[in-house]
């Protein structure tokens, strides 16, 4: 048997040196090998002379192009699989080379595959996208970061809009685009920025780039295992570049940039940086825009699905802005515990979820009560673990069909309160957090008085103490941060940031990262009516209750005015106040107010 094994490899090595063609082989090879047959394609060669080991492997060749042979039907990076003889009718290569020919005069990708049909179809409508920008300094308000620069991806929607990411131009400055197999650069304009679903809409006004351009239309969510394109110019070139993959999953997934938790496509194509805002083709229409990948994982990407996209385009057309996703405005518990259900009186066949907060700007504050169970949500049945049906028996959470209401829309909800089922008519809308968990493409606001500098809380300015900011900031701020509900529209946590030093208010240097609670006996509601407050004192000594009452500032009002334009001018700063606080303006803002829905 050992002595067969060694003749059958030394006949294997004397055939890998030789050049094998047309589709031929030794009737000795097939019987020293059981009836296997090699399959090598018009001008492959081995290129090992190494004999092969005793075992046969199923890839047992590495294969190579002839230069003369290179628009063959070849594939060099995948090894040529030994296969068991079955007689089948192969078809004539000559066919497939006059397709390629064709495809090749067209000035199309010489492949007919999912990828290659994403090229056809893209090239003339995704762009690339240059972009300045320069982020504001959060412990020192009045002055910016250094400038960087970014690029990106995005195609070309009807109405001469391009659609990318709110990441690729946040906080810009200058925004540049630039067409496939063109050398010039278009300027650009944001004309809306959902910073929420990462989505962004440009427009450009040079006549010469619309010049052959062609729009892409929205398609519907793929399904699961579902090819997808995604193109766009990621890192390490600078040509347009393809990668393909299938859908993993389909759910509401965290988006990193804007925070929120909105539906998305999970798909196995690697998304690079540089792609973001790039299209994920699914045929000839686009499935989702690419926005974000899974580090610490392998070829884990995310797009945005049309639902969303289609959402933030639609807001933007009738408002002329972006007008924000629709909240409910609770928080709930799963009622997954059996005897959970049985202490709320739930019935066998009864599921739901349990209210456990409410915002006090939505109108379910109004309505509805903690300890509430919502059974349903526009007649749709809430599960045990608060997700609903989706498509073919996937679940998705409820909270996505909230989000894709309108503002100002209505929802029935149906609760079950004290043992009895009710019905109530909520209106949705946009709900602001009280302590914003982004603040892009504007200035911080801030307002300094004797050196000390009052800002209000955000989440960037936590992220100012680095990637761990959760654990390195101060963990009563995180806490609110997080956690604190606000209690009336336009209300702000103002703290005190720093001090800059001064006479005025030596000792008092250690009282910073502490919050404002009152001036002169007045709860504070934010920084404009801190400011407004300071500066329409009409006592001789201002004092300012921090923290919970535990710490007191006491000034003289008038020292503290002479001092603080003494400040001013020793650390360089314009103005005692943010731009925004000069401008008399209503502090409360409703996100959607100037959109009617119909």
């Amino acid at each position: 048997m050992l002595l067969r094994s060694v003749r059958t490899v030394e006949l294997l090595r004397r055939i890998s040196t030789s050049s094998v063609s047309g589709f031929r082989t030794s009737p000795l090879f097939l019987q020293r090998c059981n009836g296997v047959q090699s399959y090598l394609p018009y001008g492959v060669t081995t290129t090992s002379e190494t004999p092969f080991p005793t075992h046969i492997s199923r890839h047992c060749y590495s294969i190579s192009v002839s230069p003369q042979n290179e628009n063959r039907d070849t594939n060099a990076s995948a090894p040529v699989s030994l296969r068991r003889t079955n007689n089948r009718k192969i078809t004539p290569r000559i066919n497939y080379n006059r397709k390629i020919s064709r495809r090749r005069q067209a000035g199309k990708s010489p492949t007919n595959s999912p990828a290659a049909d994403a090229v056809d179809l893209a090239l003339d409508s995704v762009v690339k996208i240059f972009t300045v920008s320069t982020s504001p300094s959060y412990f020192l308000p009045w002055q910016n970061k250094s400038q960087r620069e970014s690029m990106g991806s995005g195609f070309v929607i009807s109405g001469r809009r391009i659609v990318t990411n709110a990441h690729v131009v946040a906080d810009h400055s200058f925004v540049l685009v630039r067409k496939h197999g063109s050398s010039i650069k278009h300027r650009a304009e944001v004309q809306a920025v959902g910073h929420e679903c990462d989505l962004a809409v440009l427009v450009v006004d040079s006549e010469v780039f619309w010049e052959g351009m062609n729009s892409l239309e929205l398609g519907d969510i793929p399904f699961l295992q579902e090819a997808v394109a995604v193109v766009g110019y990621p890192q390490g070139g600078d040509n347009i570049s393809v990668t393909t993959g299938v859908v993993s999953r389909v759910e509401p997934t965290q988006y990193v940039h804007g925070a929120t938790q909105l539906m998305a496509i999970q798909i196995d194509a690697a998304i690079n940086p540089g792609n973001s805002g790039g299209p994920a083709i699914m045929g000839n229409k686009v499935a989702g825009v690419a926005f974000q990948n899974l580090s610490g994982a392998e070829n884990i990407g995310y797009i945005i699905p049309t639902p969303v996209i289609k959402h933030f385009i639609t807001g933007v057309e009738q408002c002329g802005k972006y007008i924000g996703f629709c909240s409910m405005g609770v928080s709930c518990q799963p009622m997954e515990n059996a005897q959970l259900r049985i202490g709320f009186q739930m019935s066998p066949e009864m599921t739901g979820v349990l209210i456990s907060k409410i915002n006090p700007l939505s109108d379910a504050y109004r309505i509805l009560k903690k300890d509430d169970v919502i059974l349903s949500f526009d007649s749709v049945s809430i599960a045990n673990d608060g997700t609903v049906p989706f498509r073919n028996r996937e679940r998705i959470t409820f909270d996505h069909l909230v989000s894709m209401k309108k503002p100002n829309e209505s929802a029935l909800v149906k609760v079950l309160r004290e043992g009895k089922e009710q019905e109530f008519s909520i209106t949705l809308k946009p709900l602001q957090p009280l302590v914003p968990v982004h603040q892009f493409d504007q200035l911080p606001s801030y307002y300094i008085f004797a050196g000390f500098v009052f800002v209000p809380l955000t989440q960037p300015y936590l992220h100012e103490y680095g990637e761990d900011w959760y654990n390195t900031s101060p963990r009563s701020l995180c806490v609110r941060a997080l956690k604190d509900l606000p209690k009336k529209a336009g209300q702000q946590l103002v703290i005190v940031s720093q001090v800059l030093m001064d006479d005025i208010n030596t000792g008092y240097e250690r009282l910073t990262e502490l919050q404002v609670k009152k001036v002169n006996g007045v709860e504070v509601d934010n920084l404009r009516h801190l400011c407004q407050l300071i500066e329409n004192c009409n006592t001789e000594n201002l004092r300012v209750d921090l923290e919970d009452d535990e710490r007191v500032i006491f000034l003289n009002y008038q020292s503290a005015k002479i001092a603080t334009s003494l400040i001013l001018k020793r650390h360089r700063i314009a103005s005692a106040m943010s731009s925004d606080l000069l401008i008399e303006q209503n502090p409360v803002t409703e996100l959607a107010s100037s959109c009617s829905v119909v």
